[in-house]
């Protein structure tokens, strides 16, 4: 089994592949996402989704075989709340998740009712439409220690051995107050020149306490009032290991970068 590469994906705002207006304006994020799977060498056993979207007190594993939808935005068309993406979970890997948290001395707790977020069914729904693809969701911890999602993503590293893609699904920049401002723009670009710097580091000790010390980066606070979207970096960074990452693409958006890395590829 080839090692399969480690993904970070800034995903959008809300079901935007879903309305006409938002795919014209996220149409390099959507050309791009479909062709995620060319990076890969070998198409995934499965995959294991960190999204901005779902945080516990505790790290927590999605179990359901047969997973539900989230719709967690408001202000939608009312088609966007009968979405569907059918793909099947896969409780073996979420058992295996939780083996590898514990063996690093992490609590991870369960979940049989935990369903997709657009965090998860947007990049997803673009990269394998067919909805093929078992899916199992890992949470963030709500308490926001970056160092302790960088652990984490060291754990689930050897399922990246075993077929199973690791993605962090957030934003490099999320500030709700801030999209369409043009004041915006600058902060954005100048947040994640800093993280693109911290990633493509060849030293992966390095890179990983820069992202620790990512409050202490140009307009920080600015990008991210709450690191929700920034957190599944760090996860897919320490599942990086020793791979150096690069930036894939970066979309212009609602006045503001968004950009997406790759880890081992």
């Amino acid at each position: 089994m080839t090692r399969l590469p480690t993904l970070f994906l800034s995903h959008g705002g809300g079901p935007w592949p879903f309305m006409e207006d938002r795919r014209v304006q996220y149409a390099k994020t959507a050309a791009e996402f479909g062709r995620l799977p060319q990076l890969l060498p070998e198409r995934p056993k499965a995959v294991l989704v960190i999204t901005g979207h779902w945080e516990a007190d505790a790290f927590t594993v999605s179990t359901s075989a047969h997973p539900p939808m989230v719709y967690d935005y408001y202000g939608f068309p009312e088609h966007t709340y009968h979405l569907k993406y059918p793909a099947p979970g896969q409780p073996e890997l979420a058992a295996e998740v939780k083996t590898l948290l514990a063996r690093a001395g992490l609590d991870c707790r369960e979940d049989p009712n935990q369903g997709f977020d657009h965090g998860t069914f947007v990049p997803l729904g673009l990269m394998y439409p067919n909805a093929d693809m078992p899916i199992v969701l890992l949470s963030l911890k709500s308490s926001y220690d970056a160092a302790e999602h960088i652990r984490v993503g060291q754990a689930i590293a050897p399922l990246r051995d075993e077929g199973v893609l690791i993605v962090g699904s957030g934003l490099t920049y999320h500030n709700m107050r801030g999209f369409n401002r043009p004041e915006s723009k600058p902060v954005s670009y100048d947040f994640e020149a800093y993280l693109n710097e911290a990633i493509s580091t060849p030293d992966a000790a390095c890179r990983n306490a820069m992202l620790v010390d990512w409050e202490n980066a140009p307009s920080a606070r600015l990008a991210h009032p709450r690191e929700d979207h920034l957190l599944p970096l760090m996860v897919a960074a320490g599942a990086a290991g020793s791979d150096f990452g690069r930036r894939v693409f970066v979309d212009e958006v609602a006045g503001v970068a968004m950009a997406s890395y790759v880890f081992g590829a």
